[in-house]
């Protein structure tokens, strides 16, 4: 099917028809998507800092923490806006609008966006330092998790809202007991034909954790100059390669993936990612001019949730984004051990120095720099095996 803007174009310009139809290969469209994002973020980069730096929006730095982070204080936040601009419009302008996979990974992505933004500026303008509750937070985001786990369950299953809306009818009617396809099955990665039934509940439940945890992961990542925003950057990329082969017969059937239709459309929405994330990049590179606040943090980590359950690479995903998942384990290790031991020796214990875990090291004598080089160092070798997955079976 045409992208609707080809189809405008190719009825505006008919004498251009053939370059035109260039325009409907999805590879083009994800370059042409990478390209509009940066260019979008490095055009009004500049004016997006001076608006929040005009409203005040300044990141507030706790006074317990890293001393050499207090010159930071004044640097606007919230500057995740800026990315999610980049990704909404290009994204909007090259993907197939009639691709239901894509919309869902809009709404979590900007749905997420929202509520780091409210908690944002609660933050930074209201002056709470807690900003929105972590109860309500998290029912927020397990709302919004919970809607997309239940549609992906039987949209990843089906071809078309027609099917999944019959196969949802059956599922209730039967009692909640009807089987999903094996294209719904967890997948092991490495191994030819390891797979798991999770069963309509299992998939729901399993695709909360994803795309809830991910989103908590990353925005814990968020703490030093560029240190989320190339991981995510990576990750999304290597996503979109795995959008691409499930998406496509001949791929998925040679590498031995389930078949999804609509699933390669994803790549274009990776591509914009992508691309706005380096253009964000720019400005937030060490010292950073702006950050991304948990507007962009919350909505990037909730985007490569949903992707990663739409293209059944959920184990994948945590490989590729060990970083995030280390420092989330991190936070939730320090905060559980600290209760035990106050609870049962009356004064609180901690395994790491601070957490999440950059900080960590930097309590060690890392430099910034060398932290968050050396972060993207890791994620660019956990990538690599996570592709490697794609041959390796």
């Amino acid at each position: 099917m045409l992208l609707s803007l080809s189809q405008y174009l190719m009825a505006l310009y008919p004498e251009h028809l053939g370059f035109l139809r260039v325009i409907q290969y999805l590879t083009f469209r994800s370059v042409l998507a990478a390209l509009t994002a940066l260019l979008i973020g490095l055009a009004f980069g500049p004016w997006v800092i001076r608006r929040l730096a005009a409203m005040k929006i300044g990141q507030p730095i706790r006074e317990y923490g890293v001393q050499a982070h207090l010159g930071k204080r004044n640097t606007p936040t919230m500057g995740g806006v800026l990315v999610l601009i980049g990704i909404g419009v290009s994204t909007i302008l090259w993907f197939d609008w009639s691709n239901r996979f894509v919309w869902v990974v809009m709404l979590v992505t900007f749905g997420f966006g929202a509520i780091g933004w409210v908690d944002d500026w609660r933050k930074v303008v209201r002056k709470d330092p807690e900003g929105m509750r972590s109860r309500e937070k998290f029912f927020w985001q397990s709302l919004i998790g919970l809607v997309a786990a239940l549609y992906l369950a039987f949209s990843v299953a089906e071809t078309s809202n027609v099917r999944v809306l019959e196969l949802f009818l059956r599922w209730v009617g039967s009692g909640f007991s009807t089987a999903l396809p094996p294209r719904a099955d967890l997948l092991v990665p490495f191994f030819k034909s390891v797979s798991y039934p999770l069963g309509v509940l299992g998939f729901i439940v399993l695709s909360w954790f994803v795309i809830v945890g991910a989103s908590n992961a990353v925005n814990f990542t968020d703490g030093l100059d560029g240190l989320a925003i190339m991981p995510v950057v990576l990750v999304g990329s290597a996503l979109g390669v795995f959008a691409y082969v499930v998406g496509r017969a001949d791929y998925s059937r040679y590498l031995l993936f389930p078949h999804i239709p609509g699933a390669g459309e994803l790549l274009v929405f990776c591509a914009a990612m992508a691309g706005a994330g380096l253009a964000f990049l720019w400005f937030n590179a060490n010292p950073a001019q702006v950050f991304m606040g948990d507007v962009g943090a919350l909505a990037l980590g909730g985007a490569l949730g949903t992707i990663a359950v739409i293209t059944r690479q959920e184990i994948v995903l945590g490989i590729m984004g060990g970083v995030f998942v280390a420092e989330a384990l991190s936070v939730m290790i320090q905060v559980a051990w600290f209760k035990y031991t106050r609870r049962r020796y009356g004064q609180g214990r901690r395994i790491f120095l601070m957490a999440p875990l950059h900080h960590h090291f930097e309590k060690k004598g890392w430099s910034e720099t060398q932290v968050v080089v050396r972060f993207w160092i890791v994620t660019m070798l956990l990538c690599l095996i996570g592709l490697a997955s794609l041959k390796l079976r």
